[in-house]
């Protein structure tokens, strides 16, 4: 059995063919899909933050809205920039959005890639400290969420409230009890899968990371996968870790399928540079007939090592349609792969 979900980064813009044409477009599209995709039995609603773009940015506010009108799916992010964040103000936003779902939220934090303007996050005000590195920043940002999500009181009180204190140093309210352990950490390399295994994290690999060998993507993801899983292991945690991976998988079984993706042309990984001159390896894409998308799907070694699998959608195509090309995954694929 596998957990499956959708991810949606959220895209909108006035095209010709786009049922997102504004945001708001996007936004209340985004909870009739999650409760949609609810109804026919996916496990999961993910959602990716970018800013300064025409895509979803405040992740809390969104998944507020989903958690108070589903009840059983997952809600997430896949990833949230660090860089951008106050770590305790986010304690709060989260809190509150995941005791709004019942507990059900499973955040995906990063320290961040590139954006679409420079050194986006010093328009929020954020700056790097001495010696560190901008993605230094997005990672001690990061472990003070996780810290400040115990919920163990910090700040000394006032003597003279505006309402009486309980005994001790305080905590950023409200606390959700067990949303420390159910961070996910977005992971471009071996080395910061293991980190985040080590600090208690769950890992989110996508669809591209930095090419530490030249091997095939999903083999190089998969080595990646093993090393958190045996970092996880050595650092003693009690709970079982949780990987997950992304994909744009698409069943041909219409011709509005063919006509959209019969003509796809990233089924290979592609090559690219990612950020200061480091080369990267993009996994490539599945569109074929179920049957074919079985046989494929089967040699992907990533996907057999994760126990989470996120299937980015074509948000713009409208709810009606992603939802059937969610249902033909859960329908024609997963089962001929044991996943359901």
């Amino acid at each position: 059995m596998k957990k499956i979900g959708f991810l949606s980064f959220g895209h909108w813009s006035n095209r010709q063919g786009y049922q997102t044409r504004t945001a708001s477009d996007t936004l209340l599209q985004s909870i009739d899909l999650a409760v949609a995709a609810e109804e026919i039995g996916l496990d999961g609603a993910y959602f990716r933050v970018h800013h300064f773009a025409a895509q979803l940015a405040s992740p809390f506010p969104l998944l507020s809205a989903i958690g108070a009108k589903t009840s059983k799916i997952e809600i997430g992010t896949g990833v949230i920039d660090m860089r951008y964040e106050n770590p305790l103000y986010m304690v709060e936003d989260a809190g509150a959005a995941d005791l709004i779902s019942g507990g059900r939220l499973q955040l995906g934090i990063s320290r961040g890639s590139p954006e679409q303007v420079i050194d986006g996050w010093r328009y929020f005000g954020y700056e790097p400290a001495e010696g560190e590195t901008d993605a230094d920043m997005g990672r001690r940002k990061a472990l003070e969420f996780l810290d400040k999500l115990k919920g163990v009181g910090f700040a000394q009180p006032n003597p003279y409230p505006m309402f009486p204190n309980p005994p001790g140093l305080l905590r950023v309210e409200p606390y959700s009890e067990g949303l420390r352990e159910r961070i996910w950490w977005g992971a471009g390399s071996n080395a910061t899968a293991v980190w985040a295994a080590e600090n208690g994290m769950y890992l989110q690999s996508s669809t591209l990371k930095f090419d530490e060998s030249g091997k095939p993507f999903h083999i190089q993801q998969a080595e990646q996968i093993r090393l958190y899983k045996e970092a996880w292991k050595k650092a003693g945690h009690q709970r079982e870790p949780r990987v997950s991976v992304s994909r744009s998988i698409f069943a041909l079984v219409t011709d509005q399928d063919k006509y959209y993706f019969g003509q796809e042309n990233n089924r290979r990984d592609q090559i690219g540079v990612l950020e200061n001159d480091r080369r990267a390896i993009f996994g490539r894409s599945y569109a074929a007939e179920p049957d074919q998308l079985i046989r494929e799907l089967s040699q992907d070694e990533a996907i057999q090592e994760a126990d989470t699998l996120l299937l980015t959608i074509p948000n713009t195509l409208g709810v009606d349609y992603n939802i059937h090309v969610l249902s033909s995954i859960l329908k024609y694929v997963a089962p001929g792969l044991g996943w359901r």
